[in-house]
């Protein structure tokens, strides 16, 4: 959309945050018809949804007395061809409703 328009992606991002869409088929955030993802050094495309099954994964078969940081997720991510940054294996993991490794951390 950005390059159809011709401008940078966050101007479309902030210009479509907050409004809905009402269709046929119900009323739905404008950014939920816009696809975002990661594309790694290859070219290989990884949805958000992609990625957050990933990190869900990884915490899944953590060691629970030794849990995995979101720093450390990223870096397992990058290891694995995909540029993603802490801040956003963060919010990735709040959106999943899963908690910070202090507190998924077993005794």
């Amino acid at each position: 959309m950005a390059e159809i328009v011709g401008v940078h992606e966050s101007t479309v991002s902030r210009a479509i945050n907050g409004k809905y869409v009402d269709t046929p088929l119900g009323v739905f955030e404008i950014k939920y018809f816009f696809q975002n993802g990661i594309e790694n050094g290859d070219g290989e495309k990884f949805s958000q949804e992609m990625i957050k099954e990933m990190i869900k994964q990884l915490i899944s078969d953590e060691d629970p007395k030794k849990t995995l940081s979101d720093q450390k997720i990223a870096e397992i991510l990058v290891s694995q061809g995909i540029t993603i940054s802490r801040r956003t294996v963060a919010k990735y993991r709040e959106e999943m409703n899963i908690p910070s490794s202090g507190k998924r951390k077993r005794y």
